[in-house]
């Protein structure tokens, strides 16, 4: 079972650089990824040549457009939870740019880090207009306080091929949980999660259960993200359908 983890794992990270497109941009390399937003258009990052090594940036794009999509940020609450998720991925936000710092050795892996964090502020924050009072991670919080579930939250786990991945929380049992909010499943949100969970799987006590909360308010989860999701031995829980595992996260 490892071996086949492993044989995923090594594909994926061949299919991220083997479908990634990079173009001189003036002064900048543009980076474009596999990865699609919620509009179906490509993240985008840029590389800026530096002395030392290069700045990554999302040259503002997640904040800007969340903004424009009517999703305010500007809350305490709010800036608190993109402080806390941005310092778990060791990104920063520069003049509204989501940035990193790296050598050339270490390139591959930040690239890795800044997209992983665009994917989950992405997700984390965005929500329709009428919705805007309403995040979805927040409301996940709320339902473990009251359901008396322990938990750490932002938590970083090393993968087997030295790249780090954030789940939402971890609940300190033998044999271990993990908890992760996917508040738009869509398919590059939930690719990521299975193959995180997955390289971070190898290294875990092989009885830990990783879960993903799936946010079905509004619309209902397709039964393919369901069935992927299953595939990669993670528990996929409607929103709607929390109250069954209630009792396996408290217990």
């Amino acid at each position: 079972m490892i071996r086949d983890i492993q044989e995923l794992v090594d594909d994926y990270l061949n299919w991220l650089e083997d479908t990634s497109n990079i173009e001189d941009v003036r002064d900048w390399i543009e980076i474009t990824s596999p990865y699609l937003d919620r509009h179906n258009d490509y993240f985008q990052i840029y590389a800026v040549p530096t002395d030392d090594g290069f700045r990554l940036t999302d040259d503002g794009y997640i904040l800007s457009d969340l903004a424009q999509s009517g999703c305010n940020i500007d809350s305490r609450k709010r800036k608190d939870l993109l402080r806390t998720t941005l310092k778990s991925f060791g990104v920063r936000i520069h003049d509204n740019e989501l940035t990193a710092t790296t050598s050339k050795r270490y390139f591959a892996f930040h690239k890795h880090i800044l997209i992983q964090a665009m994917l989950s502020i992405d997700d984390l924050f965005y929500s329709t207009s009428s919705n805007a009072a309403n995040l979805f991670y927040e409301d996940v919080v709320s339902w473990m306080d009251l359901g008396n579930i322990q938990y750490l939250p932002n938590m970083k786990m090393a993968g087997e091929r030295g790249y780090d991945h954030r789940f939402d929380f971890v609940i300190p049992r033998r044999p271990g949980r993990i908890v992760h909010t996917v508040n738009q499943p869509n398919r590059s949100v939930c690719e990521s999660l299975a193959i995180s969970w997955f390289d971070a799987q190898i290294s875990r006590h092989p009885k830990t259960i990783a879960y993903a909360l799936l946010n079905d308010s509004h619309t209902n989860v397709p039964k393919e993200m369901l069935d992927a999701l299953l595939a990669y031995d993670i528990v996929p829980v409607p929103w709607s359908d929390r109250e069954s595992v209630l009792a396996e996260l408290a217990a």
